[in-house]
């Protein structure tokens, strides 16, 4: 029974100077109903803790939204100039993992690793950073343990024992001693909230409106007739007489495993120490296990996180996406069918406090911004004789981005906004790129063209979207972003049927057969596809 070696934050190598942006930032906090300035506790520094995978089977498109919706969050305080700490946890011993290893004739901590693998996988894939800690359950039982000693020390909570006063391996958290407990999921409003906070009160748990929780099954270990309040929940549970040996561990207070919400107060504790910046998870989490988790860490005589941030669900046909209710999407049955690059831009293509509607038509408009996208770095990289470097886009600062994304990102990383500035700067880009043979100055349109496309690339580098990055590169899922070598098969083909119908509408010109070419120019036009006309002849890009 061993923990890791005490954490050394390696994440400090090319910091930039927290840009003058920092001081807009503003941000949601479920503790407090509202948005809010963010200050970081420690100067330059942002420690970040997310709920992971427990990993019992493969992960989903449910899943993956969390993990895309803060990696989206760092970034943004990375682009900022902070030094961030991101931890993200992975359960890897659980019942669900247990029952489930049992029944497939497994090794449960077989099953772990083999899931936790497809989860790293699914994450590389879809280009979320690895976190700078990844600590598992299993390795950490000695900071579970010892913390639950504190938390008995200070009277928060109570052993349950035999008829001969033995330990039985049960511990309960006292609810009824900790006063502030419910302070994060009261939803009595304190300020007046937006549509997004309202959807997600509405459909999200909390101390208010917990009912029968279909997301969140309740804990076995939970229903016990030994607990003195009902709301009492399990810090350590003896084991069922299912459990595997090697699912055993020795404790002061009996033979057992950890509750499900003690593995996050510890190891939350242990890399981030102190009060830290934010917590984050997934809606589903926000009670009863964020709650308890706040409860048990302050009842400890710890300080929990500043701020509470949590990414709502991805829904299909207004429910949650989810296996318990046989409505998941496996990561690798959609990229089977959709570039990586595309279901990332699907899954971060609405604010992350928003309902995201999973359907044909979320994946089409991604398959559409791509293509956008791509033309125009292709044809712009092309008009500059280059593509600047990875090096030069990831070093922009904040400070130097449009202004319209800045404001959005700041604005609770509405990332839906920072997309529409995107999109401006690709049609001002393609603007500039239709007159530069028109230039007599072509030194200095020249520049001003690459100045449009580092920008581009820099904003979709702050969302994980840069075509020119890993792992789109080696995925192949720039597309024609790379360069004439590197062209998509769909843009190709796109570039084929368009330049033929371009061909045909400049005979007609020069025919005088302006009805004709009007007609070819509309008809493109109404498929999304923008004609610029010059003495060089006429070239296409998508609207």
């Amino acid at each position: 029974m061993t923990n890791t070696q005490e954490p050394q934050n390696t994440n400090t190598s090319g910091a930039l100077a927290v840009a003058k942006a920092a001081a807009g930032l503003k941000l949601y906090d479920t503790a407090s109903h509202a948005v809010s300035s963010f200050t970081p506790i420690k100067p330059g520094q942002v420690g970040i803790y997310v709920c992971g995978a427990t990993v019992q089977s493969s992960p989903h498109i449910g899943h993956i939204r969390a993990a895309v919706a803060f990696d989206v969050v760092r970034r943004w305080f990375e682009r900022l100039g902070y030094n961030v700490t991101f931890v993200r946890n992975v359960t890897d011993i659980d019942d669900k993992i247990l029952d489930k290893a049992a029944a497939a004739g497994q090794q449960w901590w077989e099953r772990a690793y083999i899931y936790e693998r497809e989860f790293t996988e699914a994450y590389s894939k879809l280009g979320v950073e690895p976190p700078t800690y990844e600590p598992r359950a299993t390795g950490h039982m000695i900071d579970m343990i010892d913390l639950i000693k504190k938390i008995i020390d200070n009277g928060h909570a109570y052993v349950v024992r035999d008829a001969d006063g033995n330990p039985t391996g049960n511990v309960y958290f006292d609810v009824a001693s900790w006063p502030h407990y419910g302070e994060l999921t009261h939803q009595k409003q304190t300020a007046v909230s937006d549509a997004a906070s309202e959807v997600t009160d509405a459909m999200g748990p909390s101390v208010d409106n917990a009912g029968n929780d279909k997301y969140n099954p309740v804990d076995p270990a939970d229903m016990s007739p030994d607990k003195h309040d009902p709301r009492d929940f399990a810090l350590w549970k003896a084991p069922k007489d299912s459990d595997p040996l090697d699912a055993r561990w020795n404790t002061p207070f009996g033979t057992g495993r950890p509750g499900w919400h003690i593995e996050c107060s510890a190891m939350s504790h242990r890399y981030l120490k102190d009060m830290f910046d934010i917590h984050g998870g997934g809606l589903d989490l926000r009670f009863p296990h964020h709650e308890n988790e706040m409860a048990q860490t302050r009842a400890a005589g710890y300080d929990s996180a500043a701020r509470w941030m949590h990414s709502a669900w991805v829904t299909a046909k207004g429910e949650k996406m989810s296996k318990s209710l046989g409505n998941g999407l496996s990561v690798p049955a959609v990229l089977a069918e959709h570039s990586a690059w595309v279901v990332r831009y699907a899954l971060g293509s609405v604010q992350y406090r928003s309902m995201l509607e999973w359907s044909d038509q979320t994946l089409a408009e991604a398959q559409s911004a791509y293509d956008r996208v791509a033309n125009f770095i292709e044809r712009a990289g092309a008009a500059v004789g280059e593509q600047p470097s990875r090096e030069e886009i990831m070093a922009i600062s904040a400070d130097a981005l449009p202004a319209d994304f800045v404001a959005a990102m700041n604005d609770d990383i509405n990332v839906s906004g920072a997309s529409a500035a995107i999109f401006t700067a690709i049609r001002s880009g393609n603007t500039l790129l239709s007159k530069l043979a028109d230039r007599a100055d072509s030194d200095v349109a020249k520049a001003e063209v690459r100045e449009a496309l580092v920008n581009v690339r820099a904003m979709l580098d702050t969302l994980g979207l840069d075509p020119l990055a890993e792992p789109w590169v080696s995925d192949g899922a720039a597309g024609g972003a790379a360069g004439a070598g590197a062209d998509s098969a769909e843009h190709d083909a796109l570039d084929k049927l368009v330049s033929e119908q371009l061909a045909e509408r400049a005979e007609a010109r020069k025919a005088k057969d302006f009805a004709r070419a009007d007609a070819i120019r509309d008809a493109l036009g109404a498929a999304g596809i923008a004609i610029e006309d010059g003495p060089q002849g006429s070239t296409w890009s998508l609207k």
